[in-house]
C-alpha cells in the first residue's frame, strides 16, 4: 500500500515546520488503511492523514505525527536525513 517516502524540498519543509511526512501510496488506499499501516510498520502515533491525487496520477498521503513522535526521527530511520 505504501510505495515510497518523498524527499522533496516541500516535503522537507513540512517535516521541519509541521511534523509531517509525505508518502506515495496506492490509489485505492483509504486514509484509515494508510494510518493503520504506518502506525504498525513504524510503531508511531499519527494525528491526521490527508490525501491528494496529483497531476502525475500518483496519490500522496500527507501524514501528521503526534508531538511525541517527531517526523525527523522517522525520516532519519528511513535514511532521508
Amino acid at each position: 500500500m505504501i510505495k515510497t517516502v518523498l524527499a522533496t524540498e516541500k516535503a522537507t519543509r513540512l517535516m521541519e515546520s509541521e511534523n509531517k511526512l509525505v508518502f506515495v501510496v496506492d490509489k485505492k488506499a483509504t486514509k484509515k488503511e494508510i494510518k493503520k499501516e504506518i502506525e504498525e510498520m513504524f510503531n508511531v502515533k499519527i494525528e491526521h492523514v490527508n490525501t491528494m491525487i496529483g497531476s502525475d496520477a500518483k496519490k500522496k498521503a500527507y501524514v501528521t505525527f503526534s508531538d511525541n513522535t517527531p517526523a525527523i526521527d522517522l525520516a532519519t530511520k528511513l535514511g532521508l536525513m
